[in-house]
C-alpha cells in the first residue's frame, strides 16, 4: 500500500518542509507517504478562477491511476478521531490500493476531483492554511499507525 498526498502548491516555507519530513521519516517502510505537488496556477486580479481550479483539478487527477483510492480533504468532510483514522488506515492496508489524499488550492478542490472521491475527510471545521494541512496529515497518519502498532506516542 502506498499513501500519496497530492496537494496544490509548491515552494513551501522551510518549517513546513521540516514538519512534513519529520512525520514521513517516522512512518515504517511498509507505509510510505509521498508528496506530489501540483503547481498553483497564477491568480491575477482578473483571473478566471473557475478555469484555474479546473486546471489544477485536471493536474491532480492526472496523478491518479485507475483503481486507486481518492480521498479528498474538505471542511465539509467527515471528521475522524485518531482511532477512527486508525481503523480506516487498517482498511486501506487490507485493500492494498494506493490511497491519494487530495488537498486543493486556496479556493478548494475542482468539482471533478470531488466527484472522483471515495471518501471525504475533514481535519477541522476551521479553514486551515494549506501548508499546515500537509504537516497535520503527516502527523495524523503517523498517529493512526501508532494506534495500530500499540506504540505509546498516541497515549
Amino acid at each position: 500500500m502506498r499513501l500519496r498526498l497530492i496537494a496544490v502548491g509548491s515552494r513551501m516555507p522551510r518549517w513546513v518542509e521540516e514538519g512534513w519530513h519529520e512525520y514521513v521519516k517516522r512512518l515504517p517502510p511498509e507505509l510510505p507517504l509521498e508528496l506530489v505537488e501540483i503547481p498553483l496556477q497564477t491568480r491575477g486580479k482578473n483571473a478566471d478562477v473557475a478555469r484555474l481550479i479546473r486546471q489544477e483539478g485536471e493536474a491532480m487527477l492526472a496523478k491518479v491511476q485507475p483503481g486507486e483510492r481518492v480521498v479528498t480533504l474538505e471542511v465539509t468532510g467527515k471528521p475522524w478521531s485518531a482511532e477512527q483514522l486508525a481503523e480506516t488506515l487498517q482498511q486501506w492496508r487490507l485493500e492494498a490500493r494506493t490511497v491519494n489524499l487530495m488537498v486543493g488550492g486556496p479556493e478548494g478542490l475542482a468539482p471533478e476531483v470531488q466527484a472522483r472521491s471515495e471518501q471525504r475527510w475533514s481535519l477541522s471545521p476551521l479553514t486551515l492554511p494549506h501548508p499546515l494541512v500537509r504537516i497535520l496529515v503527516g502527523e495524523q497518519l503517523y498517529r493512526a499507525w501508532t494506534v495500530l502498532a500499540g506504540h505509546p506516542y498516541h497515549k
